[in-house]
């Protein structure tokens, strides 16, 4: 299984380009294959990809969760506060790499989310392994909740991880949940899969469109 890269070819983002930012947890599978599909979309599409974090252990915090989900909602606070930690000390700009670099670990290697991973991701990434304090560092909560509200309190409480906003048409702001996509399209499929997404997400009074999973996650 191929390990995915980040690319940006001619037509791809220019000073025209619509800006896309995306919310995301680096645990949750589904936001590491809509974060793949987006740097796709960047290569066909003058859109320019912009990474922030959420995380699924804020947004389940005090909620009743399954026994198999009780332990990722306490180890899934280590990568999201160095994530923060990251952006903090370096710019908003290291999180596309660091990203990139959790993900690959996460998801096609299996790496967990512990330290080992999260020292191994920076080193990926190009960031000082002193960031890998933050994982037990309370003190960058507040942040943290701060950047998660900002992705979803747009959208609505009963969304999770990917979230996305792009400017519409009429200057106001299009925010929605998804696409859940499995596995992540590519080339031109990719870009009419966001031509889509926009159309429908920058309608005015639309607000669903779903129907039954029926594959799991897939990392090509």
């Amino acid at each position: 299984m191929g390990i995915p890269q980040a690319q940006t070819v001619s037509g791809g983002v220019g000073s025209a380009a619509t800006t896309a930012d995306l919310w995301f947890d680096p645990r949750c599978p589904w936001a590491w294959i809509t974060s793949r599909w987006l740097l796709e979309v960047e290569r066909v599409r003058p859109v320019e990809v912009r990474f922030h974090v959420m995380s699924l252990s804020v947004l389940n915090d005090g909620r009743e969760v399954p026994e198999k989900y009780r332990r990722g909602m306490v180890e899934g606070w280590g990568p999201v506060r160095v994530c923060i930690a990251a952006e903090q000390q370096h710019g908003p700009g290291v999180l596309r790499a660091l990203y990139l670099a959790m993900g690959t670990r996460i998801h096609h290697q299996k790496a967990g989310l512990g330290r080992d991973m999260v020292l191994a991701a920076l080193a990926d990434a190009g960031l000082p392994a002193g960031l890998a304090e933050a994982a037990d560092d309370t003190g960058y909560d507040e942040a943290l909740r701060a950047s998660h509200h900002a992705g979803l309190d747009p959208v609505g409480t009963e969304v999770g991880t990917p979230v996305i906003h792009v400017p519409g048409t009429d200057g106001e702001l299009v925010a929605f949940f998804g696409p859940v996509v499995s596995p992540s399209p590519r080339g031109e499929a990719a870009g009419r899969l966001w031509d889509g997404v926009l159309a429908v997400a920058g309608t005015d009074g639309f607000f669903e469109l779903k129907r039954a999973r029926t594959r799991e996650a897939l990392f090509e």
